[in-house]
């Protein structure tokens, strides 16, 4: 049986390189096109009133202003050179997802089997992040993300976060996805269809018990499969399968096309790491991450709302 076996690059850590980017009002680079300053002037709307003035509901405008500044003093605050741009509304109508070239397996249409892909087809100027495993529980990065209101996915294995359910139960409710990467994070394709059965739909048991629901999106780890592993995914509820185009570290980027860029749709994959493998956090990852894809003119998007 033909199994899609993806570059196992060596995983070293790099040491990070240290930053100082100051963020202040009258950069220009703060300010995206679509959003209104939140630098204050005479005549600026007040987020709240003067002392003895009554309370007055914001309009329209005076929200964005507002939302906008609280953005600006979060970027500051995590390091960020610029705000992260804001993600267009998800589609009315959901983008076909199919198998991307060279990743079928033998009857994965008539089958119907759980697609696996890199990309999204969209002609928004978005890429969606993933995160792998949940080695990693780093309060610090909650925060961030929330106040910065960046959406993501995230790929757990039970044998990792069986110690801690209650930080992803957090995460669920900060509003971002949790979906399955099996129970113990196993090469696929080595094994028997029933044991990427188990490992799969016993995942699946897991999420729906700890977490409240078993998802419908499962990603193989090391983005390793064959036929079985689709088979066996789409028997416990699984309808997609994405893996990546690309791959951020602390400290570096990877890329599985040849021309090093990215693309509109791009699916972004990290892992939950720390300083115990990683010259840094994942705070500072993600410092680079959202720098990068920023600058790039690129707004992350919530992977779910395409599916």
């Amino acid at each position: 049986m033909r199994s899609v076996v993806q570059n196992d690059k060596n995983r070293a850590s790099f040491r990070a390189r240290s930053r100082k980017l100051t963020l202040g009002c009258g950069a220009a680079a703060l300010a995206s096109a679509a959003l209104l300053s939140g630098c204050a002037g005479p005549g600026a709307a007040r987020t709240a009133p003067a002392p003895g003035e009554p309370a007055q509901a914001l309009g329209p405008e005076a929200r964005q202003a507002a939302e906008h500044t609280r953005l600006v003093a979060a970027a500051r605050r995590w390091g960020l050179a610029q705000v992260p741009l804001t993600p267009p509304r998800p589609p009315a109508t959901k983008p076909r997802i199919t198998a991307r070239d060279g990743f079928e397996v033998d009857h994965q249409e008539d089958w119907n089997l759980p697609p696996v892909f890199t990309t999204i087809p969209t002609r928004q100027k978005i890429v969606f992040l993933t995160i792998d495993d949940g080695a990693e529980k780093d309060p610090r990065f909650l925060a961030m993300m929330r106040e910065l209101k960046i959406p993501y996915t995230a790929f757990l294995s039970n044998y990792l976060v069986k110690d801690d359910y209650g930080y992803f139960r957090k995460m669920r409710d900060y509003g971002n996805t949790l979906n399955n990467h099996t129970l113990h994070h196993p090469y696929l394709p080595g094994l028997s269809y029933e044991e990427q059965k188990t490992e799969i739909c016993g995942m699946q048991d897991i999420m729906r018990k700890q977490f409240g629901k078993a998802p419908t999106v499962f990603r193989p780890p090391y983005g390793n499969y064959n036929q079985d592993t689709l088979v066996a995914a789409k028997s416990c509820g699984i309808r997609y399968a994405p893996i990546w185009n690309e791959e951020v570290y602390v400290d570096h980027w990877e890329y599985r096309e040849d021309d090093q860029k990215l693309r509109r749709g791009d699916i972004v994959l990290t892992h939950f790491r720390g300083r115990d493998e990683w010259d840094g956090t994942m705070v500072d990852d993600m410092r680079r991450f959202l720098d990068k894809v920023t600058r790039e003119g690129y707004a992350v998007a919530r992977l779910e709302d395409y599916l």
